[in-house]
């Protein structure tokens, strides 16, 4: 499958590789080594390839005052950091090493008993993406997104009392998310969180920890961290007020609407993929089947023998 790159999209509004996002076939292949706290080495040799802490796409005051410079040094500078630290040290010289992010995330996941490099590498790549779904000033989408929204959620305003009751009743450490729903029931490496809900639409969910909508197979279009760390210098225990602030202050509109043409995008080449599979299984089926003989008990009526 070719990657999806639309022209003219802002460079934050691409955080998902386009390699896909498919369940990876060493996700049942790969055993965590206990005592080792290491994946099996392989047996050439490699080049390590260093994942790199991404800075925010904008300066570190530039949210402020609904975000503060304090809030973004000790967020992206040092917990962020952090994460990407550690997954750099855990998949040094694993099956791992060389992947997407994208691929470590959904590799690891395990069919929901995640192996240990799972959480920073999930936590990088949703920190990438958080910082990702802001701008300084936020605004209100258009276009094919504000449609979408309308048409699944009712108007802007229901999609926003929704979202925000997902962002305020996670409990504990987590995340809210919109994303495309373009799968089917079966995820393959996951539990579907919304088995019934029609394919090809909008929905959002929450997550615990470090649990994003990629091991679901949805394509995240936007987040809000609401892990406390990422309000407490300036909200202390206000979750409530930090995610309104967040929705009407904070949201980059354009990122989520490049996001979901990425995601229509994928969605709609998958479709002919799986058109393609079907049509050549059944060709495949007709080619295979065995020539009927057909008998006749006698000559018909009006034969011409005698």
């Amino acid at each position: 499958m070719d990657c999806v790159t639309p022209s003219a999209l802002p460079s934050q509004a691409l955080p998902v590789s386009c390699s896909g996002l498919r369940r990876s076939p060493l996700a049942h292949q790969l055993k965590w080594g206990a005592p080792k706290k290491n994946y099996s080495r392989k047996r050439h040799a490699f080049v390590h390839a260093q994942l790199d802490l991404k800075p925010p796409p904008y300066s570190l005051d530039a949210l402020e005052p609904h975000m503060s410079r304090q809030t973004l040094e000790y967020h992206w500078g040092k917990h962020h950091r952090a994460y990407v630290d550690n997954l750099n040290k855990q998949i040094a010289g694993t099956e791992l090493d060389g992947m997407s992010l994208e691929e470590i995330i959904v590799t690891t996941y395990n069919k929901g008993d995640p192996l240990p490099p799972f959480n920073n590498s999930a936590q990088a790549w949703n920190h990438n993406f958080f910082w990702e779904s802001m701008k300084p000033g936020g605004g209100v989408p258009t276009g094919i997104l504000l449609e979408l929204i309308e048409r699944d959620f009712g108007s802007f305003d229901a999609f926003v009392r929704e979202f925000k009751a997902a962002a305020t009743t996670q409990f504990g450490s987590g995340w809210a998310w919109l994303s495309y729903k373009a799968n089917r029931l079966a995820v393959g490496n996951a539990v579907n969180p919304l088995p019934t809900e029609k394919d090809n639409k909008l929905v959002i969910s929450k997550s615990p920890n470090a649990v994003n909508p990629l091991v679901w197979d949805y394509s995240p279009l936007l987040t809000i961290d609401v892990w406390e760390h990422a309000y407490y210098l300036d909200y202390e225990y206000k979750r409530p007020e930090y995610v309104s602030v967040f929705m009407e202050q904070l949201v980059s509109w354009e990122s989520v609407s490049a996001r979901l043409e990425i995601a229509k995008a994928k969605a709609e080449e998958r479709a002919r993929e799986e058109e393609e599979r079907i049509r050549k299984e059944e060709t495949q089926e007709w080619e295979n089947r065995e020539p009927v003989e057909m008998y006749m008990d006698g000559e018909p009526e009006g034969s011409d023998s005698e």
